[in-house]
C-alpha cells in the first residue's frame, strides 16, 4: 500500500468535521510515543516557547548530571542520548531560535561536564557538529537575535 502524499492529505483533513478529526488525531498518537509527545508539545506548549525551552534545559541539566565519567565510552554513550534527546525536542518546536539555545546549552553544558573531550576524535567532531549546526541556525534568525546568540556562540 502507497502512502498519499502530504498534499492530498491536507486535502482531506480539511473535509473532515472536527470530531473526526480529533478522533483521528487521538489513533496516531496511539501508536508512537513520539507522536504522542509532538501532539503534547503543539497542544500544551507550543503558545510558550520559552517556557518549554526551560523545561528542556532543566531536563538536559539533569541528564548532563548522571553522566558516568569513568571511561570516555560510557560519556561518549550519554553525550550522544542526550543530544538525541535534544534534537528531539528541537524538531518538535521547528524554530531556528529554540534550536540555537538549546544547542548552544548542549555545547556549553558538555564543556563544562569536565568530559576531556579534546582527547577524543569523535568526540571534538561531536562538539565541531554541533557549531556548525547553531552557526546555521543562528544565520536564520533576525539580525537583533543573530548578534546575541552570535556572542553566545563566541563564549564556547
Amino acid at each position: 500500500m502507497k502512502a498519499a502524499t502530504v498534499t492530498e492529505l491536507k486535502k482531506e483533513l480539511h473535509q473532515l468535521d472536527p470530531k473526526t478529526l480529533a478522533e483521528l488525531c487521538l489513533r496516531i498518537a496511539k501508536y508512537k510515543k513520539e507522536n504522542k509527545e509532538l501532539l503534547s508539545y503543539l497542544l500544551f506548549n507550543a503558545d510558550d516557547e520559552a517556557d518549554y525551552i526551560e523545561k528542556v534545559k532543566s531536563e538536559m541539566d539533569e541528564q548532563f548530571a548522571e553522566i558516568n565519567k569513568s571511561h570516555v565510552y560510557f560519556a561518549k554513550k550519554s553525550l550522544r542520548k542526550i543530544l538525541r534527546f535534544t534534537n528531539k525536542y528541537i524538531k518538535y518546536s521547528s524554530q531556528k531560535q529554540t534550536e540555537a539555545e538549546l544547542l548552544i546549552h548542549y555545547c556549553v553544558k558538555m564543556k563544562n561536564s569536565g568530559i576531556s573531550y579534546q582527547r577524543d576524535v569523535s568526540l571534538v567532531n561531536l562538539y565541531a557538529r554541533q557549531k556548525q549546526k547553531i552557526e546555521k541556525a543562528i544565520s536564520k534568525l533576525h539580525e537583533d537575535l543573530q548578534f546575541d546568540y552570535q556572542d553566545e556562540l563566541k563564549k564556547i
